[in-house]
């Protein structure tokens, strides 16, 4: 996915805040607030970690309910534990524990789990190594060739991300059946195939690399603008994805592409505490105040960029989708101001990722730029002939800036129309308010 266009709504603080009178009063509601906490955030460690265990992600899985159930249980009456993510393993372990000494199938695996569920009782605080990271390995297990790219992706945003199907759907523009479809067969194909849970080395790594970095920017891509609910950015995601590109690029120094999504999601991620004003409300990137960005992503941010292109000059390559996409992020953080933003050199940047990785959203991101440099109606324009293939009929985006070009060429009926159109394909709530206000205000300057 390309960036987004930058006259989307860009999003309010994460940190979910509520007042006072929304706290739940009894200590047994504020456990259960803990354990929905605990479960969204920790499930994708998880299922990681007890699938390294286990062998198998369906074991895994009910392994993560069993603790999740023990949790609703045990906490309203004990009280939420110091560790909660801590807590969740290690019961999820002594269920596995009782399991495999149930199962002849797992009898093997009881010695080194049981070790295991010792340690993790008295942790001997070295960490591990960071190749034996539980995530990467799942995602590596995930984007296993015997997949296809649609079931990779899925499948890695279920067990990773902690995404929900519908969540997954809304993210590839199509049916949520479709979708869970997807993870059903995918997780049955890895137990028939047995696909080992493990990153692989050499020439298979590198087969299996441009799935992985597909599925870590979706990752981000739903942190930094969530799809749907309440909440715009979904802070965890976004941690996910920085931190797994990180990992990527220390154990792939030599993949250009690699380091090309690292500094994209650097780039990205470095505007978030900007994204919002002291109100909540959301802030257009050209409106933002820049000095709020965050300037060690944006150092490391260029870091990787430059080694992604010392990288391709030294194989004589052209620079990559992500390589490409992180250019443009550069050319934003280099702004003072947004009026400083040189459009120009975006939309060219824009016009090459169109020409080597064409897609109907590319396309409008360059529409946007386009307009910047050229005015509103040659923006229009080109987004009017995607409009006409029919390809982005359901996105929201393409109906919010044409909601937004329309409005600046003074056509305001027009205008409202896009920006309800927009409103109800979007299900998040955050955006879909400011696009109704959009819709009721469109000759307000934005």
């Amino acid at each position: 996915m390309a960036d987004q266009p930058s006259t989307e709504p860009t999003a309010a603080d994460r940190s979910s805040t509520t007042d006072a009178a929304a706290e739940p009063r009894s200590p047994g509601e504020r456990a259960r607030r803990a354990v929905e906490a605990a479960w969204r955030i920790e499930w994708p460690r998880l299922v990681a970690g007890l699938t390294r265990l286990v062998g198998d992600i369906a074991t895994a899985e009910e392994l993560a309910q069993d603790a999740l159930v023990a949790a609703l249980e045990q906490w309203p009456r004990d009280g939420v534990p110091p560790n909660p993510g801590g807590w969740l393993m290690l019961t999820a372990k002594h269920r596995a524990v009782d399991r495999i000494r149930r199962d002849a199938n797992f009898a093997r695996k009881l010695e080194l789990l049981g070790r295991e569920v010792l340690t993790a009782e008295q942790p001997s605080g070295e960490p591990e190594p960071t190749i034996a990271d539980d995530l990467l390995r799942m995602i590596f297990t995930a984007c296993h060739p015997v997949l296809s790219p649609p079931a990779r992706a899925a499948l890695t945003l279920r067990m990773v991300g902690g995404l929900t199907t519908a969540e997954i759907a809304r993210a590839y523009l199509v049916p949520e059946s479709t979708v869970a479809q997807r993870i059903v067969r995918a997780k049955r194909t890895i137990a028939a195939k047995r696909v080992p849970y493990e990153v692989p080395e050499g020439a298979e790594l590198t087969s299996r690399l441009d799935s992985v970095l597909e599925v870590i920017y979706l990752i981000f891509n739903e942190g930094y603008t969530a799809t749907a609910g309440e909440r715009w950015v979904r802070t965890e995601l976004c941690e996910d994805a920085l931190r797994l590109a990180r990992i990527l690029a220390g154990l792939l120094p030599d993949e250009p592409e690699v380091h090309g999504l690292a500094a994209l999601i650097e780039l990205q991620a470095s505007r978030s505490t900007a994204r919002s004003d002291s109100d909540g409300g959301l802030v257009l990137l050209p409106d933002q105040d820049r000095s709020r960005w965050n300037r060690l992503y944006i150092q490391r941010g260029f870091t990787a960029l430059a080694r992604a292109h010392t990288v391709n000059r030294t194989r004589d390559r052209e620079p990559g989708r992500y390589a490409l996409q992180a250019a443009i992020a550069a050319v934003h953080a280099m702004a003072v101001t947004g009026e400083d933003t040189d459009w120009r050199r975006i939309a060219g940047l824009y016009a090459i990722l169109a020409q080597r990785f064409p897609s109907p959203v590319v396309e409008l991101n360059r529409a946007v730029a386009v307009a910047m440099v050229h005015g509103p109606a040659a923006g229009l324009e080109l987004v009017d002939a995607i409009a006409e293939t029919g390809a982005l009929d359901d996105y929201h985006l393409l109906h919010a800036v044409r909601g937004d070009l329309l409005a600046r060429l003074g056509r305001g009926d027009e205008a409202r129309a896009a920006f309800h159109r927009a409103a109800e394909l979007t299900a998040n709530e955050t955006e879909h308010k400011l696009l109704l206000d959009r819709a009721e205000h469109p000759d307000t300057p934005r």
